[in-house]
């Protein structure tokens, strides 16, 4: 009798007794947001389309060609230089330039890109459709290649070279694209593959 009540006492003091339950695994944290590359800004070419425009005075907004010498002619400023410029750093040759024709503060000047057309590169050798293009925004050279049509059958891509005027001077860039097509570049191989094009280069797939 009393073993038994012993062992009645004994369940209800064990059924008094939480179960623990084994700990849920720490939550894994998640990682952290990649911050997105900067924004390469754009310099002006020879053949683009630039808006000007000063504010309070509309006679003096213009939208205009940049010559091939990379010049334009705003009134009551003369000659501009804008090959290779940033839109900001013709406002503030504008901004100087109108100086001597307001007694007070010179009115805000703004410039924008209204038509990045003369952005162009070319592509030659074997490649599907060689040509001159125009995209609009920069691109590298293998992405240039593609928009070419991509390469014929027998193109050497371990021999692609870009020709780049720089002054009166020709610089030769040798890159190799071939591992990178294939999706095994090495390091090296892939910043080749990100070169990125500048206005006037001419690509060569042989």
């Amino acid at each position: 009798m009393v073993k038994g009540v012993a062992s009645v006492i004994a369940g209800t003091l064990l059924g008094a007794v939480p179960a623990f339950a084994a700990a849920p695994p720490a939550p894994v944290a998640a990682p952290a947001p990649v911050a997105p590359a900067p924004l390469k800004p754009y310099r002006i070419n020879p053949g683009d389309e630039i808006e000007i425009y000063v504010w309070g005075d509309e006679r003096l907004q213009r939208v205009l060609k940049v010559l091939p010498d990379g010049s334009v002619s705003f009134p009551l400023v003369g000659r501009i230089d804008a090959l290779n410029k940033l839109p900001t750093d013709l406002e503030g040759v504008i901004a100087a330039g109108l100086a001597d024709q307001y007694r007070n503060t010179v009115p805000r000047v703004t410039v924008s890109v209204k038509n990045p057309s003369g952005l162009s590169f070319s592509v030659a050798g074997k490649v599907r459709a060689p040509g001159a293009f125009t995209p609009g925004h920069y691109v590298n050279v293998l992405e240039a290649i593609s928009v070419a049509g991509g390469p014929t059958e027998f193109a050497d891509l371990s021999r692609v070279k870009i020709y780049r005027k720089q002054g009166s001077q020709i610089q030769v860039i040798d890159v190799r694209l071939d591992t990178a097509m294939k999706g095994s570049p090495s390091a090296a191989d892939l910043r080749g593959a990100i070169v990125e094009l500048q206005s006037g280069d001419t690509v060569v797939v042989p």
